[in-house]
């Protein structure tokens, strides 16, 4: 579950790990048209507002866009779509516990290409508080001038 890929990712979500704690990462295939294919190879694709619901026993993501294919013809996809996503039913079935009981929300967090199949990993996260998001910004300047303290030590040494 929670497995680093070492994928380059075709689209990201860089928001999310800073708006939601992530608790979780699943990875799930994603059910495209051809032209949504595509349109992912050449990173035509935007994260930023997705989310996914488990409805009806499935795993659906809503307003994930993906632009339509610029060589296509009018048989071109529909830019934001509900995608089906493909998991195990015993996966499915947690994310349905977490999203109902723990008010848990299922944030898309990359979509890459895995042995030429479309994958997205799908995060199990929390959203953060006003106070939470300037801890992780002063934490980060704080590693920033360490870092760069000890760059200039070594380079005078």
């Amino acid at each position: 579950m929670g497995k680093k890929t070492g994928i380059k990712p075709v689209v990201e979500n860089r928001k999310a790990r800073h708006e939601y704690h992530i608790k979780d990462v699943y990875e799930a295939g994603i059910v495209l048209a051809g032209t949504e294919v595509k349109s992912l190879r050449m990173g035509k694709g935007n994260l930023q507002d997705a989310y996914a619901v488990v409805k009806d026993g499935e795993v659906w993501v809503r307003n994930f866009h993906i632009s339509p294919y610029e060589k296509g013809n009018q048989f071109n996809h529909e830019p934001l779509r509900p995608k089906k996503l493909l998991l195990h039913r015993r996966e499915i079935n947690k994310l349905l516990g977490l999203q109902k009981e723990q008010s848990h929300t299922l944030i898309p967090l990359k979509i890459f290409f895995k042995h030429g199949l479309a994958k997205m990993d799908l995060a199990v996260a929390v959203g953060k508080k006003l106070y939470d998001k300037r801890e992780d910004l002063a934490a980060r300047d704080a590693k920033r001038a360490i870092d760069r303290a000890v760059k200039e030590r070594n380079k005078s040494s």
